[in-house]
């Protein structure tokens, strides 16, 4: 299981500040920083290391492209890597593609973390689990990764997917009440019922 800690906002606003004053410690240190969520965003998306690992370097590359025509990220430095790394998925597959079975459980939190969604996930069997979250659709898994795995805000989300904050909150609440209905209909659940994550 897979479980990252994203950089806060304001060390993440400081590194940009250094970066855009011309430090080259900054960039090498956004780097360091980003690489292992990035790859792992890619690698959980297209299934092979390999290709996660050129993807991955891809998306840097770009940054260090933008900062040097002075067009660096103003907004959410994260939000932007995790675009770009969409943004090139999209370009080599050329459609959206469901999670990899062997990858599916990866993109959950730590057990430390008080999600009901991910707490209800985590009771069932992974085989089961599995088959639930295969069933849904691209968009649905990805919005789960995005929140729940990457733990990225509601607004990092609509701007990686390109959505509103209407439409991912919707697409959130589908993709667990799908989740929630196919758990059902393999007898994992009761009448377990649970508020969805908003924030």
């Amino acid at each position: 299981m897979i479980f990252l800690v994203l950089p806060d906002l304001t060390e993440e606003d400081a590194l940009m500040d250094e970066v855009r004053a011309g430090s080259p410690d900054a960039i090498m240190h956004i780097y360091q920083l980003y690489f292992r969520p990035i790859y792992e965003y890619i690698r959980l998306r297209v299934g092979d290391a390999e290709v996660a690992e050129d993807i991955a370097s891809e998306v840097f590359l770009r940054f260090l492209d933008a900062v040097r025509k002075r067009q660096a990220p103003r907004h959410s430095l994260r939000g932007w890597l995790f675009k770009v790394a969409r943004t090139l998925i999209a370009a080599q597959y050329h459609e959206a593609k469901k999670l990899p079975t062997t990858t599916l459980e990866e993109w959950m939190p730590s057990p430390v973390d008080d999600d009901p969604e991910i707490n209800l996930i985590r009771t069932i069997s992974l085989d089961r689990a599995r088959q639930a979250i295969r069933a849904l659709s691209v968009d649905q898994q990805e919005v789960l990764i995005l929140r729940f795995g990457q733990r990225l805000s509601l607004q990092e989300t609509c701007d990686i997917m390109g959505r509103s904050m209407s439409a991912v909150k919707s697409l959130q609440l589908r993709a667990i009440e799908s989740l929630r209905k196919h758990l059902r209909e393999m007898g994992e659940l009761g009448d377990l019922r649970w508020e969805g994550r908003h924030a």
